[in-house]
């Protein structure tokens, strides 16, 4: 199922590259540096842009989030809770960047949007899609197994302009009431990333609603589930495998105590660089979001 790709007030095939907006957003340039073998990925929950939040609502944030963003100068960046206006000033205050994404409720603009932005210069859009966890992955909005709101995961296959190598990406976010529902969209997860084609290297990333010692978190990690279909493991662990300080949901409030529920998860063939939990404020101590965003800088290709 190919992606729906849109604009605001642009018509595009294949990706979403730029254009004018209503909105005067100060563009910034993004420091790029990785290359070769390596890439720098982010998964960044912005938190949703109507939520109530007083001094921490959208307008009063946004500028921060976007300086973050620019400043990680990662190839790729996943997005969660993003609304359409959001992804619009997201992707119009950074130069460089490219844009899959599809809203949660209809496949198109509505709802929440996992987006994943990512580098044009070096890598080419080969196909993308969304699929919604449920007992019907390819019909846009659906919704099963107990969880109030539709749960999607959006994927591309980029390909690298100079040397053709590729990568999927998977960006999702799954419900935080229903276990049956985590556990249900692993397996659906599972499947779908085994049986991607061709079988380039693979990059799982976003805000999975659980730790990782969940037991859906254990079936994508093959521990205890010796048929699963993939073997996915958490590249910030395999840094740190004993450091406590792992919290990224803080509520606007900061800390580091806590669990660790945003992840970009990876093949055993990829090789950790670099694998950080942003807990960036500015000077009076305000967050640019209520989750930590996390990087990692991967050697995909040998």
């Amino acid at each position: 199922m190919r992606q729906w790709l849109w604009s605001w007030g642009c018509v595009l095939v294949t990706a979403l590259v730029g254009c004018a907006v209503s909105e005067k957003i100060a563009r910034r340039e993004v420091p790029f540096q990785t290359e070769g073998d390596n890439i720098k990925v982010m998964t960044f929950n912005i938190r949703y842009g109507t939520a109530a939040d007083g001094p921490n609502q959208w307008e009063y944030r946004r500028e921060r989030v976007f300086d973050l963003i620019a400043r990680h100068g990662a190839d790729v960046v996943g997005l969660q809770e993003a609304l359409d206006f959001q992804v619009e000033q997201i992707h119009n205050a950074l130069k460089g960047y490219a844009l899959v994404t599809a809203g949660r409720d209809d496949g198109k603009m509505a709802g929440e949007h996992c987006s994943i932005l990512y580098r044009t210069e070096r890598f080419k859009l080969a196909d993308s899609g969304t699929f919604w966890f449920s007992n019907s992955p390819w019909v846009s909005g659906s919704k099963h197994w107990g969880n109030q709101i539709p749960r999607i995961c959006t994927w591309a296959r980029l390909v690298e302009r100079d040397t053709d190598r590729a990568l999927f990406v998977y960006n999702l976010h799954l419900d935080h009431q229903s276990q049956t529902s985590r556990f249900k969209s692993a397996e659906l997860l599972a499947r779908v990333v085994s049986q991607r084609e061709p079988k380039d290297p693979v990059i799982v990333m976003g805000d999975f609603n659980m730790g990782l010692d969940n037991p859906a978190m254990l079936y994508l990690r093959r521990l205890g589930y010796p048929n699963a279909p993939v073997e996915l493991l958490d590249s910030w662990r395999l840094l740190y495998p004993d450091k406590p300080e792992i919290r990224t949901f803080h509520g606007f409030e900061g800390g580091t105590e806590g669990i660790k529920i945003d992840h970009i998860l990876i093949e055993r063939t990829t090789k950790v660089l670099d694998a950080q939990i942003d807990r960036w404020s500015d000077e009076q101590g305000r967050y640019p979001s209520d989750h930590y965003p996390v990087t990692a800088v991967l050697q995909l290709w040998n």
